[in-house]
């Protein structure tokens, strides 16, 4: 047997030994991105913005400040109603603001930022594996449906193609779902973090 038959055999091999894991994980991509979807319209529910209320209460906050009472002006900042993430940072800033720990407050808001990257990262990801996985399945079942064909075996040729065929939908389903998400997700937290930068600036226009 020549080096190139060998070799040719381990590829094989190998890519075979894939279609398996690739298979799971697609199904497991796939209920992730019908969890997610869950999550998203849970997260929907919960968001709500009210701009006269953002913008009385950094007026308040800012008054506060300028007279220096940084306690009454992290009870105002308390009193924010927006969107969960606006004001879970409201509060946790609220706890700095009345220490006059203002350095800290800006540490919260990257903080925020930052896991709001972190909730992108994971339909992003699936956004990129997913067609490759559907990709993978779709080109690994080729080969023995080729050989099938050769062999005039239809129904292993058909059982290939099938593999083939839903891997590709299958990948390119998940893929769609966590893109949508990713997008709509993108445009609500660039809201938040303006809604945040905000109140930060208003917190230190005065210090």
């Amino acid at each position: 047997m020549s080096l190139f038959a060998v070799i040719n055999n381990i590829m094989n091999t190998f890519s075979s030994s894939l279609l398996y894991p690739v298979i799971i994980l697609l199904v497991a991509l796939s209920l992730l991105s019908l969890i997610l979807i869950g999550e998203f319209l849970s997260e929907y529910a919960k968001r709500s913005r009210d701009i006269e209320n953002l913008e009385s209460t950094c007026f308040t906050v800012q008054s506060h400040v300028k007279e220096s009472n940084f306690k009454a002006a992290a009870d105002a900042l308390r009193k924010i109603k927006q969107n969960y993430i606006v004001t879970a940072f409201s509060n946790a800033a609220a706890v700095h603001l009345e220490k006059n720990r203002i350095p800290a407050i800006e540490w919260v808001s990257q903080e925020y930022e930052i896991k709001m990257a972190k909730r992108l990262e994971q339909t992003r990801i699936i956004t990129n594996i997913a067609p490759m996985l559907g990709l993978m399945g779709t080109l690994i079942p080729l080969g023995p449906a080729l050989v099938a064909l050769s062999q005039g075996d239809v129904a292993q040729l058909a059982h290939n193609l099938m593999i083939a065929f839903a891997t590709t939908v299958v990948g390119l389903f998940a893929s769609a779902v966590a893109y949508i998400l990713t997008q709509v997700r993108k445009r609500w937290y660039w809201q938040d973090m303006a809604d945040i930068d905000y109140i930060l600036d208003t917190i230190e226009a005065k210090v």
